[in-house]
């Protein structure tokens, strides 16, 4: 701007010196730009004077300043206007493959770097590929190509020049003094290269700590970008000579950059396809589970070892077509693959459910199947197949030891209760006696009392069945008999159990209250199982109150209806209470505080609720005590 208001004032020695000064200070703060148009401008002044050698000396400083800075069309123009440019040679590096002007690029040469980098699908190649081509045709002597590991960069390859070739190093590694930072991310975020000339003279990043220490001449960061999307950075430098990185070349690795980027998420989603494939082949080829792929019309297409191996099939009868779902599935699960088929296709995906096969020996096989509909493809699916075989024995095995802890529990309570079942035994077994006594005296008479006799012997009769009632129930009590659901009433069972128990609570010292509700619903439950837990509950609770002391021990049974499904029974004591350490636990097996406990007989109380369709859980009472409580559905056939 000096040098101009110089021209017009006619200070043409002023003029001369400010347009080198303006020149001499664009070149050392790189602003190319800024060199390109001092050189012009004083060009027309030396024209207008017919200093034709000096105005034509600046001219071609002016078009190699605008080829560097990329602005092609004032390039052209120039060219234009003074035709002797278009002669005029760009310097280059003795190294330069590509030399010529942007306008006189060699297509051949091109096209070749493209097709090459092009042509690898393979991630590892392929940069190895992209960063040689883009060294020797640059004249770097060092590259590094920078991909996005998520959001942050990470360098994937280093390429260095040395003995007339260019080594190429894969790797992984955080970006850390390996380049200069600021210039990285000064790219990252505008998306625009970053081209240093000479970057040992003062520029805007002249301060980085790379740059000082490494003495880098020539700088060349170029984004890498689709749609928007920043795939990766390309880093070059020359530590050698400066103004490496001329116009052609820039532009060539600009081409070659454009169809790179392409590559590298074309190689980046096939490498992260190869690697899902190899995921899953380890998977299948791993037998831990049996894989199936079907199509909707029953075929089973293709199927791991592991599924023939549960199914005791060979590879040669998959691959005849001989296997199908329908031919394998027992006609009575068939209808519910046919609801499982339906909700494939409306959602795509099935809750795993429970079914059989049948093996190719007919027997069968119980298995669990989860499957899914391909994306792609829904006519065709996966289904991974687990052998239940194993897991059922041990459930059988599991209910086989239940049903044996439940008939030890009986066993011990019936010892528990010999002397409460003893009295009720000889309780009618001494009123049959008197009773027959009384009606001998009758008919000994002089006139016998016919009258009386029938009474006596009415009585002896009801106090047998009396007797024969209490035999009945401690047998089936003893016994281990499968479970028989018949129409029972809640309340006459608490009642038997009380009569059976009132020996025991007697000697417990507790005062047995009950609350029953009138005309409860019937239930549907086993009354052997019933009594079981009822006869539990109550013994807990007697044995909670034997250290208590200071005030009555009172058991209470309480019946009602809950809801208009449901019976609930509560047993509540005054106790020492549930410790808030144990309410977690009080139904676990094996867990008992009690001295001579097995720890069982809640734990089979609850599975015996839940056998009936009910719940049974505990609370603690405040002040103190405790309420175990259980709910049996009504059965809604039966009318109260």
């Amino acid at each position: 701007m000096s040098a101009e208001i110089a021209r017009l004032e006619g200070r043409d020695a002023d003029a001369m010196r400010l347009y080198e000064q303006a020149i001499r200070s664009a070149r050392e703060h790189s602003f190319v730009q800024n060199e390109g148009l001092a050189h012009e401008v004083a060009a027309r002044f030396y024209a207008a004077r017919d200093f034709d050698t000096i105005a034509h000396a600046y001219l071609r400083e002016a078009r190699r300043c605008y080829l560097r800075w990329g602005a092609y069309g004032k390039v052209r123009q120039l060219e234009q206007l003074y035709p002797h440019l278009r002669d005029a040679p760009v310097p280059a590096s003795p190294t330069a493959t590509i030399g010529a002007p942007v306008e006189q690029l060699d297509v051949g040469t091109v096209l070749k770097a493209a097709q090459a980098v092009s042509g690898e699908i393979v991630l590892g190649k392929l940069i190895e590929t992209l960063l040689r081509i883009a060294v020797e045709h640059a004249g770097a002597g060092r590259g590094l190509l920078i991909l996005f590991q998520g959001d942050e960069p990470q360098i994937a390859a280093e390429a260095t020049t040395g003995r007339g070739q260019v080594e190429v190093t894969l790797r992984q590694t955080a970006v850390s003094a390996g380049l200069p930072e600021t210039v990285l991310h000064t790219v990252i975020q505008t998306r625009q290269s970053v081209i240093l000339d000479d970057a040992l003279a003062q520029n805007p990043f002249s301060a980085d700590e790379y740059i000082c220490q490494k003495h880098a001449r020539s700088v060349l960061c170029l984004p890498l970008v689709k749609q928007a999307k920043l795939i990766g950075v390309l880093y070059l430098e020359n530590n050698l000579a400066s103004h490496v990185f001329t116009p052609a070349r820039i532009s060539v690795l600009e081409l070659l950059a454009s169809q790179a980027t392409i590559s590298l998420e074309n190689a980046r989603l096939y490498n992260d396809l190869q690697e899902r494939e190899a995921r899953i082949r380890r998977l299948v080829d791993s037998n831990i589970v049996g894989i199936v792929i079907w199509d909707v019309q029953g075929r089973i297409i293709e199927a791991n070892q592991a599924f023939l191996d549960i199914i005791g099939y060979v590879r040669e009868d998959l691959v005849s077509g001989r296997l199908r779902w329908r031919e394998l599935t027992p006609a009575e699960w068939r209808e519910a693959d046919e609801q499982a088929l339906a909700e494939l296709e409306a959602a795509g995906t099935v809750q795993p459910r429970e079914k059989e096969y049948f093996r190719k020996d007919g027997s069968r096989v119980p298995v669990l199947v989860a499957r899914a509909i391909f994306e792609w493809n829904r006519d065709e699916g996966v289904a991974f197949v687990l052998d239940l075989t194993e897991r059922k024995h041990v459930e059988g095995a599991l209910r086989d030891a239940q049903a044996n802890l439940a008939h030890v529990v009986r066993v011990t309570t019936l010892g528990e209760l010999a002397a409460s079942i003893a009295h009720e035994v000889n309780q009618p077994l001494a009123a049959v006696v008197a009773n027959a006594e009384a009606c001998l005296r009758w008919l000994d008479r002089g006139m016998p009392d016919l009258d009386a006799a029938r009474r006596s012997l009415g009585w002896i009769i009801d106090d047998g069945n009396r007797a024969s009632e209490v035999l009945r129930r401690v047998r089936a009590l003893a016994n281990k008999t499968e479970i028989e659901k018949v129409p029972l009433d809640v309340n006459e069972i608490i009642r038997e159990v009380t009569t059976l128990m009132q020996r025991e609570l007697i000697s417990h010292r507790v005062s047995l209250q009950t609350e029953f509700a009138p005309a409860l619903p019937m239930i549907l439950g086993d009354r052997v199982q019933l009594q079981q837990v009822i006869i539990n509950l109550v013994m807990n609770g007697a044995e909670a109150m034997q250290s208590v002391t200071d005030r009555p021990r009172e058991l209470v049974i309480r019946s009602r209806q809950e809801g208009a499904h449901q019976v609930l029974v509560s047993v509540t004591d005054c106790g020492v209470g549930i410790p808030a350490e144990n309410v977690g636990r009080l139904f676990n097996a094996f867990f008992t505080t009690k001295s001579s406990g097995m720890g069982m007989g809640l734990s089979i109380c609850r599975s015996i609720m839940e056998a009936h369709g009910g719940r049974l859980w505990a609370t603690a009472n405040v002040p103190q005590g405790a309420t175990f409580q259980f709910t049996l559905p009504v059965n809604a056939d039966i009318p109260p």
